[in-house]
């Protein structure tokens, strides 16, 4: 069976996340979709909006065949560790022939160049990138800039100034640097761009969806009837993550002093200070983020430390799950054609697969052997997964209770088989 991978957040699942799958499905020839898809708190250092139990859902409902956890010590890091650890998971599953990605350019012969430019240039830009940080540039910027000095080219630079664009560009390097054998494919983003709140048609980015519900809007004419319903159920029982919940928790984390603080990833010195100065002060999460954003210090990078604050995240942790990549596969729902496919594959999936975690330590040790350094890092990355969900119950107004271990009870979400 071909199978085609995506790389997702589907925070919420909607139109464009549609277009995206069914072109992916066509351009690909592939009779399965694979979603690589991130927990519960992701990229730009926000919780999703629902559950990921319930954004698997959406996409099971949508057509999607298969839905793997991207692991908390990747979902939530900057562009390269992100589609790094996607890609791996893609290829721990075995069988998967193509990652199709949505980008502004649409064109994957210019993206690729791009990619490959910025390897062949890797510690010019790396010196250069980190000197205009420390003088106050964004990342994004300082590294376009340093890319148009050495290339002399305008369109290398107009590339790396689009959000979809610079995940595709990782995406590509990470292709390469893992060298195996998925190919890449790109489908041009329609309608509204990644972060704009103007809806064009019936297409709405996320940002702009998040938008819309917080102030009240009606946004069904943007979502797949499912998803539109999943959303309604989850507005009405209070089970959206709530933003004063998040401040609460993470001033909770803070109040413990900063000399625990230096003890998370990125509290380098003199930031443990300004995050205690900034709690101290903060009426609310927004607030929190800007009195701690600074000139060196960009608005995804601070919430990325915030989350990190919330789970505890320290160093020794994020390098045991980063060295050697992901150590299992969190299988969260898949179709009936996606059972198929996960059976036929299952001779080529490298890493083990895992339902609810009820019995995940006796199949990682009997996977990697008892005492050994593999599974030392599997049962780290499994730590942070299981924290980030409990803390993640903790954002949720609406909660009833019931065990926060919820990894251990939820079973794999069923879906039937959407036929194109």
């Amino acid at each position: 069976m071909r199978a085609v991978g995506l790389i997702t957040e589907y925070n919420p699942f909607h139109n464009g996340h549609l277009h995206h799958l069914r072109q992916s499905l066509r351009q690909s020839d592939a009779e399965v979709a694979v979603a690589v898809m991130s927990g519960h708190f992701l990229q730009r250092g926000e919780p999703a909006l629902v559950d990921k139990w319930q954004r698997t859902a959406m996409a099971l409902a949508a057509g999607v065949d298969v839905v793997i956890e991207l692991p908390f010590a990747y979902a939530c890091q900057s562009a390269p560790v992100f589609a790094r650890g996607a890609v791996q998971c893609l290829q721990g599953v075995g069988g998967v022939a193509a990652l199709c990605f949505g980008s502004e350019a649409g064109d994957l012969s210019a993206l690729s160049a791009c990619a490959g430019f910025l390897r062949q240039q890797q510690a010019t830009l790396a010196e250069g990138t980190a000197r205009q940080l420390r003088r106050g540039m964004h990342y994004a910027e300082a590294r376009a800039a340093l890319v148009a000095r050495l290339s002399g080219s305008s369109r290398l630079t107009d590339l790396l100034r689009k959000p979809n664009n610079i995940l595709a560009i990782e995406y590509l390097g990470a292709l390469t640097d893992l060298a195996g054998t998925i190919r890449p494919l790109t489908i041009p983003r329609i309608g509204a761009g990644h972060h704009d709140k103007e809806a064009v048609g019936h297409i709405a980015s996320a940002t702009g969806i998040r938008q819309r519900l917080a102030a009240g809007q009606a946004v069904e004419a943007y979502l797949p009837v499912a998803s539109a319903s999943l959303l309604q159920r989850a507005q009405k029982q209070r089970l959206m993550a709530s933003a004063e919940l998040l401040h609460r928790q993470v001033l909770g984390q803070i109040f413990r002093g900063r000399d625990a603080l230096r003890n998370i990833v990125q509290v380098e010195e003199g930031l443990d200070r300004r995050l205690f100065d900034a709690a101290l002060e903060s009426c609310d999460w927004t607030d929190l983020v800007e009195r701690v954003k600074a000139r060196q210090l960009t608005r995804t990078r601070v919430q990325r430390i915030l989350c990190y604050v919330l789970n505890d995240l320290r160093p020794w942790q994020l390098r045991a799950c980063l060295d050697d990549g992901p150590r299992y596969l969190h299988l969260l729902g898949c179709s009936d054609r996606g059972r198929r496919f996960l059976a036929a594959s299952r001779k080529q999936r490298s890493l083990p697969l895992v339902g609810n975690f009820s019995r995940i330590y006796a199949i990682l040790k009997r996977f990697y052997g008892p005492g050994s350094r593999a599974l030392e890092q599997a049962l780290t990355q499994l730590e942070l997964d299981l924290r980030a969900t409990r803390n993640y119950s903790l954002l949720l107004p609406g909660r009833a209770g019931g065990n926060r271990h919820r990894d251990f009870f939820a079973e794999v979400l069923r879906g039937a088989s959407v036929e194109s």
